[in-house]
């Protein structure tokens, strides 16, 4: 007879070499869907083998990539996978990652994908919606600029899209821009211009607040989104917190498990 089947969920997320970041972002993602599914164990891997790496340097800290994370699902008897990222975005990084779970499927019974954040007009309008919620106390004459990722991969369109609906769903001072692609800080500077704020709060728009925030975002160097900024004349405020620290970003995220395991049903 053979034993009933083992289903678990593997939590995919970039990472981050930030601790205090990593606990209210990654590790609370990982949290509520554990919390969410509680007769599936939970696994945990990270994609950036240089964070990884830094880590297990660093601190002695060892964090599975995809492909050790399912080796030991399956040391474990697992036999049915879900995979749920927390990438922002259907990018590079989501690419390799369901290539690198994919090489596993002739092993278990069953691999599913949860999708990544942004991925249906649903998710869209629900992640403007909960920036809108969580800046809500700021004044008309101050503008929020949102750094996201940025990509060369065609999904980055998203990013534009994204800025556009907020401006279309009645926030005219909330501005989103990329640090690696379109649109850049350059395009936030001439849209910002044009809306005359009297002060900024600037704020990743990535799931960790993490290197990009402390160093591109608000660091110090001249070339960095903070001081550009300032540089204009404007009073600028960073507020270094990540997308996981939003419940309602965590929320979407566990609804997408859910969903997975819908299509799985």
């Amino acid at each position: 007879m053979n034993a009933a089947p083992k289903k678990a969920i593997l939590v995919v997320s970039f990472g981050t070499s930030y601790e205090n970041t990593r606990k209210v972002t990654i590790d609370a993602i990982e949290k509520d869907i554990a919390d969410a599914f509680p007769a599936c164990p939970t696994y945990r891997a990270w994609t950036s083998k240089m964070i990884i790496s830094k880590l297990k340097k660093r601190d002695g800290i060892i964090i599975h990539t995809v492909k050790e994370a399912l080796e030991q699902m399956l040391h474990d008897g697992i036999t049915d996978v879900v995979v749920q990222p927390t990438h922002v975005i259907n990018g590079i990084e989501n690419d390799q990652m369901k290539a690198d779970a994919l090489s596993f499927k002739d092993q278990f019974h069953s691999i599913v994908f949860g999708n990544p954040l942004l991925t249906t007009e649903e998710d869209n309008q629900a992640v403007v919606q909960a920036v809108a919620d969580e800046f809500s106390d700021m004044d008309s004459e101050t503008a929020l600029v949102l750094m996201g990722h940025g990509t060369e991969h065609f999904a980055n369109s998203v990013y534009a899209a994204l800025d556009y609906r907020f401006k279309d769903t009645g926030h005219k001072n909330i501005f989103l821009g990329t640090v690696e692609a379109y649109p850049a800080l350059d395009s936030l500077l001439r849209a910002t211009g044009s809306f005359h704020p009297k002060k900024i709060v600037l704020a990743p728009f990535m799931i960790v607040a993490g290197d990009h925030a402390q160093n591109d975002l608000a660091g110090e160097e001249p070339d960095s989104w903070l001081n550009r900024l300032s540089s204009e004349g404007y009073e600028v405020t960073p507020v270094l917190k990540g997308l996981g620290e939003y419940p309602e970003v965590r929320r979407i995220l566990v609804d997408h498990v859910q969903q997975a395991m819908n299509q799985e049903a």
